[in-house]
């Protein structure tokens, strides 16, 4: 067979190996995630009160612009941008994909109708399609086994280091600037990051940090239906998919309207409601950077992977008692710190499920790995989650009025008891599914 430019294994740059450098990739790769989630959530969470007020939008209405609008496309569009970097550039692949997401989170600041404002937010997201399954493929070749816990969980930190400067950006713009042009201000950094990504990462080889062989290394991608079919039949990948979206739900809907229940059920203004998001944003990276340090930790202590499941499990099954006093509780004494607690432990997931995601995939495929525990766990997660709670508060708004919003985040927080059993369910398969995978890539090796 023929080898295509893709497939060829070039020499490693003795750059690669530097731990300096290293460090340096996987520290823009977390400063593009905090784009990513900026661009995605935490601003137009912070507006929505102000885009209902000026579109005359209902809740159910804001449930679809923060859910389906970008859900759909965000998961439809990453399995074959997986695909693309699995075969291609991976980095070339992420640098388009932060200027598109960058551009039309710009956009957002010039719709004139809530339908220019819904069309801009799927171009936002067909973006961000783009963005974590490359990164997540570099990572896991930059750094080894016994490091991609932790490295996954400082990626992850993107997420609440994201909602926190999305929040306090949001809060002082639209106080400053309205909610129009502060989409352009956070959308606008983002071309610099996509001119970065391209000039100073360098693609590594695939399977670097493992130290495969260039067979291995330089084996051609399989077909996108061949690699969905591989990972669907490892049971713990589809329960590590399910229990991640179900988690989801509660995540993507909270973001969607923890602003907006502070601003109804405490009075705060947007700049008091930003200001807290942005503190328990704070709270959200400790228990982020705990979820994937925990789970290394663990693992390599007692040499069972299977923590990688646990750890996201116990914490998500632990946050659901702290769901009930952090939004029915009318004493702001009470409600607060509840709701830190429940931000840490909600954070958890991240780094363990990224890590094992990839642990499970082989070399070629975790590009597309990572894009199907994301199409799972966005289209379920964003595309109900808000949707969800949002026709709850609209259906207990004539009996609650102002109430009606957090008892549909309580509601929908009940699905961690779902989520969490999924974990554990998953766990039960993992070392055997972990076994399978080394086993192919071991063979793949040695042809």
């Amino acid at each position: 067979m023929t080898e295509t430019r893709s497939d060829r294994v070039e020499p490693v740059s003795p750059l690669l190996s530097r731990l300096w450098y290293r460090r340096y990739v996987l520290g823009l790769l977390f400063m593009t995630y905090i784009l990513n989630v900026v661009d995605r959530s935490p601003v137009l969470a912070v507006s929505l009160q102000f885009i209902k007020e000026e579109f005359q939008a209902s809740d159910t209405q804001l449930g679809l612009l923060t859910g389906i609008a970008f859900a759909l496309f965000y998961s439809t569009m990453g399995i074959p941008i997986a695909a693309w970097a699995d075969r291609s550039n991976r980095r070339n692949v992420l640098a388009l994909a932060v200027a598109l997401w960058s551009g039309m989170t710009a956009l957002c600041g010039y719709a004139v109708n809530f339908t220019m404002l819904f069309a801009t937010r799927v171009g936002t997201a067909v973006g961000e399609a783009g963005g974590s399954p490359p990164s997540h493929s570099l990572i896991s070749d930059y750094f080894p086994k016994r490091e991609r816990g932790t490295a996954f969980s400082i990626f992850a930190l993107g997420v609440p280091f994201g909602t926190m400067l999305g929040s306090l950006v949001a809060g002082w713009g639209i106080e400053n600037y309205g909610w129009r042009n502060t989409f352009v201000i956070v959308g606008a950094p983002g071309l610099l990051f996509a001119v970065l990504v391209r000039l100073t990462i360098r693609e590594p080889p695939r399977g670097m940090a493992d130290n495969v062989g260039r067979a291995a290394a330089g084996a051609k991608a399989p077909g996108m239906f061949e690699v969905l079919r591989f990972l669907w039949r490892r049971v713990s990948f589809r329960h590590l998919c399910l229990a991640a979206a179900l988690h989801s739900v509660v995540w993507y809907a909270s973001g969607a309207f923890n602003a907006s229940f502070f601003i109804r059920s405490h009075a705060m203004t947007v700049g008091q409601a930003a200001n807290w998001l942005a503190v328990f944003a704070g709270i959200g990276a400790v228990g982020t950077f705990l979820g994937g340090y925990a789970a290394d930790r663990m693992s390599v202590r007692t040499n069972d992977r299977r923590w990688y499941m646990w750890v996201p499990g116990i914490a998500t099954l632990v946050m659901v008692p702290f769901e009930f006093p952090a939004y029915l509780a009318d004493n702001l004494w009470i409600a607060l710190p509840t709701f830190g607690i429940n931000m840490g432990l909600a954070a958890v997931f991240f780094g363990p499920s990224f890590a094992m995601t990839q642990a499970l995939a082989p070399l070629r495929m975790r590009s597309v790995a990572t894009s199907l525990l994301l199409f799972v766990q966005t289209l379920i997660g964003y595309g109900l989650g808000p949707l969800v709670v949002g026709n709850i508060s609209d259906r207990l708004n004539p009996l609650l009025e102002m109430n009606s919003l957090r008892w549909g985040l309580v509601i929908v927080g009940m699905s961690n008891i779902w989520a969490a059993t999924h974990y554990f369910l998953g766990a039960r398969a993992l070392r055997e599914d972990l076994a399978e995978t080394e086993r192919i890539a071991s063979a793949a090796e040695n042809r």
